[in-house]
C-alpha cells in the first residue's frame, strides 16, 4: 500500500488519552500523527462526567498538579472548575464519603465534612433528605468535548497533525520493531507506535501478538433543561457522577455498565438499548428533588473499555522495542493530562519520570484464561455467562 504519511511518532485513538499523548509529545518538540476512525472524542471522551478527582490512581497527584493550569497551557478554554460536592441521602453512603475523604486527606489534599445544611446551602437543588458529605478542595471537574477541542486545536498549533475518518486496520511490524500503522488510506510510517484506541486496542495488538485483555461497553449519560446555576457545579452522590454544566443544565451517569461486542472495523456503534435512561432520571430526582420537575432532553453513551482489574494498562512491553500502549479502563478524561504526560516520558526516555506507574504493566495480566470476561459475566445480552 502507498505511504500516506512518515512522522516519528503516529498516536492510534484520537480520544482523550491519545490526544493529550500527542500533545505533550508536540511540546516536546516530537513530530507526531494522531490517527482515528472517526471524530476526534466521539466516544466516551467526549461524553462522560468531567470529572477530575481520581484520588486512588497513581497519576493522582500529577492529575490535580495540571488541572488548574490546562486553559493556559493549552492556550484553549476546558470549562474547569475546582473542588467538589458529595453528599449522601443513605447513612451508609455518609460513612463511605467520609471514608473517601480521609483518604484524600492523607494524600495532603484538604477537604471538609458537611452537615445536612451546609450540603443544601452550597447545593440548592438538594433536599430535606441531604444527610450531609463532604467538600473535596481539589479535583473538580470540565466540559469533556470542549477539553477534546482543546487538546485538537493545541496539538495542531504545535504542528502535530490529526487524520480524522482514516480507521487503522492493522500495526505493521518487523520482528519486534514497529515500523507504523496501515489505514484505509494507505501507511503511516513512524519510529514509534503509541495505542490508545480503547476498546479497540486490544483487536489491533493481537495482530502484532501482543494480549490486551479488555472489553467493551456502553456508560450512558443524562442531560437535563438548563436550571440556575449552583454555587457548585461538581455534585455527586447516589451512586451517581456529574456536574452541572455552565449554561445550567445536569449532566449525570452511573450505573451498570451495558456490556458490548465491537462493532466491525470502523462501524458506527449502535444505539444504547438499555433502560438505564430512566433508572437514571430516577436517581437524579432522588439526589436532586428540586430539579425533579426538570425534562430529560437527551442522553448520552460512550463506549469505554474495561480491563478485568479495572486499572489502566499504562506500559512500554518488552515484547516490542518501540510500542507504548494506553487504556484507561473507564477513567480516562480526568486523568488525561497526567497519562498524557507518563505516555511522553515512556516514549522519549523509557519510564515515567514522576510517578510509580508500575501496577499498570501490561504483564500483571501474563496468566489471565481466555474466557476471563465470561467468568465475570460481563458479556453481551443474550449471551450465555460463564
Amino acid at each position: 500500500m502507498a505511504t500516506l504519511a512518515t512522522t516519528s511518532v503516529v498516536v492510534v485513538g484520537g480520544g482523550v488519552t491519545g490526544l493529550s499523548a500527542a500533545w505533550w509529545l508536540a511540546r516536546t518538540g516530537v513530530d507526531v500523527i494522531v490517527v482515528d476512525k472517526g471524530i476526534v472524542g466521539w466516544e466516551a471522551s467526549g461524553r462522560n462526567g468531567g470529572g477530575c478527582t481520581h484520588y486512588n490512581s497513581a497519576l493522582f497527584h500529577e492529575e490535580q498538579r495540571l488541572w488548574p493550569q490546562m486553559d493556559e497551557l493549552l492556550g484553549y478554554p476546558t470549562e474547569w472548575r475546582g473542588h467538589r460536592i458529595i453528599f449522601a441521602t443513605r447513612e451508609h453512603h455518609l460513612h463511605a464519603y467520609h471514608r473517601m475523604g480521609a483518604e484524600i486527606g492523607g494524600l495532603g489534599f484538604d477537604w471538609a465534612k458537611l452537615d445536612g445544611d451546609e450540603v443544601r446551602e452550597m447545593v440548592p437543588l438538594a433536599g430535606d433528605n441531604a444527610l450531609g458529605g463532604i467538600h473535596v478542595k481539589t479535583g473538580g471537574h470540565a466540559n469533556p468535548q470542549r477539553t477534546v477541542q482543546a487538546y485538537a486545536f493545541a496539538i495542531e498549533d504545535l504542528g502535530g497533525r490529526i487524520l480524522q475518518h482514516t480507521p487503522v486496520l492493522e500495526l505493521l511490524a518487523k520482528d519486534t520493531k514497529l515500523t507504523g500503522v496501515r489505514t484505509a488510506a494507505g501507511d503511516i510510517l513512524a519510529d514509534h507506535v503509541v495505542v490508545a484506541a480503547g476498546p479497540q486496542s486490544g483487536r489491533l495488538l493481537a495482530g502484532v501478538g501482543v494480549r490486551l485483555p479488555v472489553t467493551a461497553a456502553r456508560a450512558e449519560m443524562i442531560v437535563t433543561e438548563p436550571l440556575p446555576l449552583m454555587p457548585r457545579g461538581g455534585v455527586d452522590g447516589n451512586g451517581l457522577y456529574g456536574r452541572q454544566t455552565l449554561r445550567g443544565n445536569l449532566a449525570y451517569g452511573g450505573g451498570p455498565h451495558e456490556w458490548i461486542d465491537l462493532p466491525a472495523d470502523g462501524a458506527p456503534l449502535a444505539r444504547p438499548a438499555s433502560p438505564l435512561a430512566a433508572h437514571l432520571a430516577r436517581r437524579l430526582a432522588e439526589l436532586l428533588p428540586k430539579a425533579a420537575h426538570v425534562r430529560v432532553i437527551r442522553s448520552w453513551a460512550g463506549l469505554i473499555e474495561n480491563t478485568p482489574d479495572g486499572r489502566p494498562v499504562i506500559d512500554r512491553p518488552d515484547s516490542h522495542d518501540n510500542l507504548t500502549i494506553c487504556t484507561m479502563s473507564a477513567v480516562g478524561f480526568g486523568l488525561s493530562p497526567a497519562s498524557g504526560h507518563a505516555i511522553r516520558d515512556l516514549v522519549v526516555e523509557g519510564k515515567c519520570s514522576f510517578a510509580d506507574i508500575s501496577k499498570y504493566a501490561l504483564s500483571r495480566f501474563g496468566n489471565i484464561p481466555d474466557d476471563w470476561a465470561e467468568r465475570k459475566g460481563w458479556v453481551p445480552p443474550g449471551r450465555a455467562a460463564a
